[in-house]
């Protein structure tokens, strides 16, 4: 493990993501995966955007209270949110879905915004990171393309920036390309290093 600091802890990330199991693991960090604590993504009326992933990412850590409260434990959360004209995006619920959600991304711009929690027995620390993701026209056809050779049904906004549709695409981005991918790793690993 790379960062000394967190040899005392048994470390959880509570995510079934394999994306994001893939880059703490290529951080360097040494985890469990948990998994199969479902929680209701219920949102209060009138929260501001910018807040919903992190109210998220803190209701899963809230579900792990039993884990975290342990002395030598430390449990990692996260939720990401695609937002475009201050609307969630989801998760397609199908593929028409899917079809609708990227023609709603196709030629404009939209951000991607993450809320993690670090949670010990004696500490907490909790961020959001924001990415802005700028789509080129996409058109029927790439979008049938990659529905039918990917699976973007477990993606907010049905697509992974690391798959064909971000590789052919994105334009551009501003911000943390892994924050995309559903964990700002530079900037958890920057407040594991201050845990």
């Amino acid at each position: 493990m790379i960062l000394q600091n967190l040899k005392k802890y048994h470390i959880t990330l509570a995510s079934g993501s394999p994306r994001r199991h893939d880059l703490l693991h290529k951080a360097g960090i040494n985890f469990e995966a948990g998994r199969g604590r479902d929680v209701p993504e219920e949102v209060p009326p009138g929260m501001h955007i910018d807040e919903v992933a992190l109210y998220l990412a803190r209701l899963k850590a809230d579900a792990w209270r039993d884990i975290w409260q342990q002395p030598d434990q430390l449990v990692i959360t996260a939720d990401t949110i695609v937002a475009i004209d201050n609307q969630v995006i989801g998760k397609p619920e199908d593929r028409n879905h899917a079809v609708k959600m990227l023609k709603s991304l196709s030629a404009r711009s939209h951000r991607v915004i993450t809320g993690v929690v670090v949670r010990s027995a004696e500490k907490e620390t909790a961020f959001s990171d924001i990415t802005t993701v700028h789509f080129k026209p996409l058109g029927a056809e790439q979008i049938q393309y990659y529905i039918d050779h990917f699976e973007p049904f477990d993606k907010a906004g049905s697509y992974g920036i690391q798959e064909w549709i971000g590789i052919v695409g994105i334009e551009r981005i501003d911000g943390s390309y892994f924050n995309v991918m559903g964990l700002p790793v530079s900037r958890l690993m920057d407040e594991l290093e201050k845990f």
